[in-house]
């Protein structure tokens, strides 16, 4: 069964971190980072959101979590974490905020955006741990929480039969409010994520 993504008000609580992270495999790192050490939800979806203001474009990260409760919690563990171990990052959630106001503020962004799902790329969502190895479409889309797929050079829909090599690194992002994964064919008649997995993982524990 797909795993639902959407509270009853119909909008998840987000929080969003703005630590300067640079390339993707190290906002992946600070994602993993974070969902580890602060023991967030299953049901936890956390994305990657490019930043063009400040001093050098960058990557901000969001955590949505199931309820306004958990949000609170997850709150009041990460501003302490942060000021211990990134006393430069910035968090934001709602109305509440943490370190500088330049970084504070795209936090904020990225979480709003994620919010309404308009933007975001998944690093962590339910059912990323299955996906390992090559696994159909149709398992794909019923036990994870990827709700839709495209294929690059065609509008036709894959068969649900239709193989996909995992490469252990599936990235869908948010699009039209819907989180879809971009593929692309492989040899065999394979598809496969379109995003490459980069060629130095980003820590032996993350993979």
């Amino acid at each position: 069964m797909t795993t639902s993504l959407t509270s009853p008000s119909g909008v998840r609580p987000v929080i969003g971190v703005d630590a300067g992270s640079g390339p993707l495999r190290e906002a992946d790192h600070l994602i993993h980072d974070l969902v580890d050490g602060l023991a967030l939800p299953p049901t936890t979806v956390a994305c990657t959101h490019p930043v063009r203001t400040g001093p050098r474009p960058h990557l901000a990260a969001t955590f949505a979590l199931p309820d306004e409760d958990a949000a609170r919690e997850v709150w009041r563990r990460l501003v302490p974490r942060l000021a211990d171990t990134a006393p430069s990052a910035a968090a934001a959630y709602g109305d509440l905020r943490h370190g500088p106001p330049g970084p504070a503020a795209a936090a904020a962004r990225a979480a709003s955006e994620h919010a309404h799902r308009e933007s975001g790329r998944a690093v962590v969502f339910p059912g990323v741990d299955r996906l390992a190895g090559t696994v159909t479409l149709e398992r794909l889309l019923a036990r994870t929480a990827i709700e839709k797929v495209t294929v690059l050079g065609t509008r036709e829909l894959p068969a649900p039969a239709t193989e996909i090599e995992t490469r252990a690194h599936v990235r869908p992002t948010w699009h039209a409010g819907r989180l879809t994964l971009a593929l692309t064919p492989a040899p065999g008649g394979r598809l496969t994520p379109f995003e490459v997995p980069n060629p130095t993982p980003c820590c032996a524990d993350h993979g």
